[in-house]
């Protein structure tokens, strides 16, 4: 298959990641087909696309008319038959290695021969997905950044598998997106993540520890390393939860002491308390201003 066959992107997971590779896939031209067990959900994520859009044409990034045309590319649904017509699915589903081998044994069954199937996992070996899937060679990741419609990054890998035709039209797709591709070997939480939690676990443990407190950590990365959100801030907008569920990948993949997660990070995803999307993490988002829980 090649860019010029892919007409049609199937997405499983209605969630802050798949409703946002809705967004700009059906902005490039693709019809969109995204499925999600929980209606709720999809018409959650139909009004966040919506209202990411019109926050896009009001700075003139794209048209009113774009906005129309493109939210009528888009269609949804609970059931995975939906996506049998598509040329590429990728699924976005939570960050749980079962639940996506799970996902995969249902779906590849109903897709048709020819069809890619792409995970947006951020951290699970490639390989060992595509190992229950039963087209290994037409499978590989795709894991975009979050925010989906801002961040211009999305990182390719290949499992040991994975065809160079299927590489090269996802590298293709990725760019017809507006993205930029980068390549990542099939190792525990790839680039991004394999730099970026160990430092905000880090962090995790310079609280836990005493060293300083929620706001002077995220003062101190702030301004004295130019990061435009302190690590702590940003651990609560990934998610506690799932900060914690690629620190685990890298602790167990890897067998290093130094990617342990830290146990403060365990109470607070114990607790309930995994950051902006509960109202609570190491800030409390109840009032107008987020305001440091410890």
């Amino acid at each position: 298959m090649t860019i010029q066959d892919i007409k049609s992107v199937g997405i499983i997971g209605a969630g802050q990641m798949g409703s946002g590779i809705a967004h700009v896939s059906s902005i490039a031209g693709f019809d969109v087909h995204m499925v999600d067990v929980n209606q709720d959900q999809l018409d959650a994520a139909l009004a966040t696309i919506k209202k990411n859009m019109q926050r896009q044409a009001s700075k003139g990034k794209i048209s009113e008319s774009d906005i129309t045309t493109a939210l009528g590319r888009i269609k949804s649904s609970q059931e995975l038959e939906s996506l049998s017509d598509c040329d590429v699915v990728i699924e976005a589903a939570t960050e749980n290695e079962e639940i996506k081998k799970d996902i995969f044994r249902k779906v590849c069954p109903l897709m048709k021969p020819e069809a890619i199937l792409c995970s947006n996992t951020s951290s699970i070996s490639i390989t060992r997905l595509a190992a229950v899937t039963k087209r290994p060679g037409q499978f590989m990741g795709m894991h975009f950044m979050n925010p989906v419609p801002i961040m211009q990054l999305v990182e390719l890998i290949r499992g040991i598998a994975t065809e160079e035709s299927t590489y090269n039209a996802i590298k293709d797709m990725t760019h017809k997106l507006g993205k930029t591709s980068a390549s990542s070997e099939d190792f525990p939480a790839f680039i991004v993540n394999r730099i970026l939690l160990p430092m905000i676990n880090e962090a995790v443990y310079t609280l836990y520890e005493g060293v300083g407190t929620v706001d002077s950590i995220d003062t101190a990365m702030k301004l004295g390393a130019n990061h435009p959100m302190g690590p702590l801030e940003l651990a609560d907008f990934i998610g506690l939860d799932t900060c914690l569920a690629i620190m685990s990948v890298l602790y167990d993949g890897l067998a290093d002491t130094k990617y342990r997660p830290c146990p403060l990070l365990v109470k607070y995803v114990e607790a309930g308390w995994v950051g902006k999307k509960s109202g609570r993490g190491f800030y409390d988002y109840g009032g107008d201003t987020p305001v440091p829980t410890r």
